[in-house]
């Protein structure tokens, strides 16, 4: 496989990841009446602030930020598909948890090194809530990636 099919393969497997992550998200707000993460629009605000635009407000903010996660999902599901083709010996089971691990450490952390949340006070009830749709978004993109890359 090349690496642009690989890219395309991947994208598609982390669109079916990213679907599933909000899914898992929605059913846990619906399920323990929270309310939505606060993050995407800080990163939002920051993000303006970063390229000196002006800071949207309302629906746009709230759009921008429900468009970070996808470019999270879809850009992490490219990584992924680009580099799966090169690791068929890792199993799928540690493949999922690797990248789960990945796309955490890439939205969190980033917020986390500009201080738009601070993960050492998190509860043990928000790590859950951060942790099971992210093991649910590795488990779909691995899974679908390795489906549209038999041949």
């Amino acid at each position: 496989m090349n690496a642009f099919d690989g890219a395309v393969r991947g994208v598609l497997a982390g669109a079916a990841g990213t679907a599933m992550l909000n899914a898992v998200t929605y059913a846990d707000m619906t399920i323990r009446d929270r309310p939505a993460s606060e993050l995407p629009g800080k990163m939002v605000d920051k993000l303006a602030q970063e390229l000196h635009a002006p800071k949207p407000a309302g629906n746009r903010r709230q759009g921008l930020g429900a468009m970070l996660g996808y470019l999270d999902g879809f850009g992490s599901g490219v990584l992924y598909g680009m580099l799966r083709p090169r690791m068929r010996a890792v199993p799928w089971s540690v493949a999922a948890v690797a990248l789960a691990a990945f796309t955490m450490a890439a939205s969190e952390g980033s917020a986390a090194a500009i201080k738009q949340t601070d993960p050492k006070q998190w509860s043990a009830a928000d790590w859950i809530a951060d942790i099971v749709p992210r093991l649910v978004y590795g488990a779909v993109t691995a899974y679908a990636f390795d489906i549209l890359a038999r041949e």
